[in-house]
């Protein structure tokens, strides 16, 4: 038997077995097994090689558009950026992954316009493994859906959830350390509805004979699972749907309850019309609240805060982090001690250390030995 008909006999036997405490134990290592045979089988695909996707991280944060093909990411991404990616009244237009470049608030966002997924993508076809290793590196996923196709979230949410990818939510609380002896040492925290010998079931599934292990928070079977392979992917989303422009008002409420329908609030999805380029202002501001952005402004010896070309960092990043942005280790080594205005500042001209966490708008001026 081949390892595709291993994986259909087990997903099988998953979906037969009632979940309950008493079979608890017996699907946890069903779970395991299946994880471990699905990424048996991809590391056989890939090692085939093939046609991939190398695209360079540039600017200041990544979003992926993802969307099934001519749903309109390609008109869209030339509306937003300065891109020129073919586009066409056909499917598969795009062929390759084309970059373009968001410039708003001060920052540089990169847009990638990924090939159109299509169904089974996640195990190869169309080249989708290659277009979703490209959605993993990503640092926000915009999904792209026709006003008229909204089911095509759920078939897209579960191709980049067979490719590892988590979306708006935390990997659980799973902390291991491998020893030499003593078994299995699992500690839970109170929340943890999962019993011991699950965790144990599943962990020795996954080739664990020796270890400490601790568990917070109350994770499912599948996140103690993402968690110990440590290969999963968590990123934000948001949802815009195209084509708004196309809606007659009595179609409105239909649309919105196919929204809900998939766990949708239509209240946080972006209406747009990329052809027509309308609801692109609300689409630019969702993404920056999205990736959480921060701008500093830095107070440069001799020629004040300059308020025209910001500093832009990532969501929590800390006096250190600016430094090594403005000039690597060296620059850091030489770091005395900062002054912080604005947002994250006690008061104006507040003096920091290295470790003081910047917010949005701060002003920064940063003092060195000579």
């Amino acid at each position: 038997m081949g390892l595709e008909e291993e994986i259909e006999e087990l997903r099988e036997e998953i979906a037969e077995t009632p979940y309950n405490k008493s079979t608890e134990s017996h699907i946890g290592r069903l779970k395991a097994k299946l994880a471990e045979k699905k990424e048996k089988l991809e590391n056989q695909s890939s090692s085939g090689g093939g046609h991939g996707y190398a695209v360079e991280k540039t600017g200041d944060a990544t979003v992926a558009l993802v969307g099934f093909p001519s749903v309109g990411k390609s008109t869209l991404i030339n509306a937003l950026t300065n891109a020129e990616s073919e586009t066409g009244e056909y499917e598969f237009t795009t062929l390759d992954v084309n970059p373009g470049m968001l410039k708003h608030r001060g920052a540089n966002i990169q847009i990638l316009d990924v090939p159109g997924l299509i169904e089974g993508a996640a195990s190869g076809r169309g080249g989708g493994q290659e277009v979703l290793s490209v959605v993993r590196t990503a640092d926000l996923v915009v999904f792209m859906l026709s006003v008229f196709e909204i089911d095509q979230y759920e078939r897209l949410a579960h191709e980049l959830y067979e490719n590892k990818i988590r979306l708006d939510t935390e990997p659980a609380s799973v902390s291991i350390s491998k020893g030499h002896t003593g078994g299995l040492q699992v500690t839970l925290s109170d929340s943890v509805s999962m019993d011991k010998e699950t965790i144990k079931d599943v962990l020795r599934e996954h080739g664990y004979v020796n270890a400490e292990v601790t568990v917070r928070g109350d994770p499912s079977i599948d996140e103690l699972i993402d968690a110990i392979m440590d290969n999963r992917v968590y990123l934000p989303s948001i949802v815009t749907v195209n084509k708004a422009d196309l809606i007659d008002q009595d179609y409105l409420p239909t649309v919105k309850e196919n929204l809900r329908s998939h766990d949708i609030d239509p209240e946080e999805a972006i209406f747009i019309s990329a052809e027509e380029e309308r609801g692109l202002d609300g689409l630019k501001e969702r993404i920056w609240e999205e990736l959480g952005l921060i701008r500093v402004y830095m107070d440069k010896p001799g020629r004040g805060v300059d308020y025209e070309e910001p500093l832009v960092l990532p969501p929590e990043s800390t006096v250190e982090d600016a430094c090594l942005d403005i000039g690597g280790d060296e620059f850091l080594d030489r770091f005395r001690f900062g002054r912080v205005s604005g947002p994250s500042a006690k008061h104006d001209d507040q003096q920091v250390g290295k470790d003081h966490e910047l917010a949005d708008e701060d002003e920064l001026r940063i003092i060195t030995r000579k």
